[in-house]
């Protein structure tokens, strides 16, 4: 099994993110979102490790690979905006195509170990959302 290191430059994010959800190791992809907001596609947002890695793992479980490619990584400090372009498409379990795709909006933050990990995961971040 590989041995996956968080990334040192916050452009190295995506790159980590693509390598742990393609690994198809959920395990490996929560050691990007210690302490992270994901939101859902509804936009309520998931706090839980545990629910994280549930909704992480749905996706993962479609077995197909992401591509993912960062439009803008805008850093202040020990935070960084990053702006990316994803897409989920192939043929799933079930024979059926799925395409799942957005323009994410996430933040991450560098931490005391100089490594970046996600602050907040928003995948359709630029999505219009209505209330519920």
């Amino acid at each position: 099994m590989p041995t996956f290191t968080l990334p040192t430059e916050a452009s190295g994010v995506i790159p980590a993110l693509v390598e742990r959800f393609n690994s198809g190791q959920v395990s490996e992809m929560m050691s990007l979102y210690e302490g992270a907001v994901l939101v859902e596609d509804d936009g309520h947002t998931i706090t839980d490790s545990g629910e994280v890695a549930a909704a992480l793992e749905r996706d993962i479980k479609l077995g197909l690979p992401l591509e993912a490619k960062a439009r803008h990584v805008n850093v202040n400090g020990d935070i960084a905006q990053i702006v990316v372009d994803w897409a989920i498409d192939g043929k799933g379990p079930d024979g059926r195509h799925v395409h799942v795709a957005g323009t994410a909006a996430d933040v991450a933050r560098r931490g005391s170990d100089g490594r970046w990990r996600y602050l907040i995961d928003n995948r359709l971040g630029t999505a219009v959302r209505r209330p519920v």
